[in-house]
């Protein structure tokens, strides 16, 4: 699903007043905030939906698949999604 995607199917809500523009602006800065947060290494909690984070993988030894030569990827921070126990659940059915 794309932003656009997003953004029309909340707009089409009948809940929601605002029409496709206002409700981008919205999106968009609402993905605006989770991006400076991340960057700022911020955990974010959003309930019954999941948690974003940075976290940090540790150095470890690889496999180049093409020659089979080993490779160290050194340590990273990178940014993870996990989802809440309600979603779980609820893609688990």
């Amino acid at each position: 699903m794309t932003k656009a995607e997003i953004v029309s199917k909340i707009a089409a809500r009948a809940d929601v007043d605002l029409n496709k523009k206002d409700v981008a602006t919205v999106v968009d800065g609402f993905l605006d905030e989770v991006r400076k947060a991340l960057l700022n290494h911020e955990h974010i909690e959003i309930r019954r939906f999941g948690t974003f984070k940075v976290v940090e993988r540790k150095r470890r030894i690889a496999r180049n698949p093409h020659t089979g030569e080993a490779v160290e990827v050194p340590s990273r921070k990178v940014p993870v999604f996990k989802p809440s126990k309600l979603i779980k659940n609820r893609i688990a059915k």
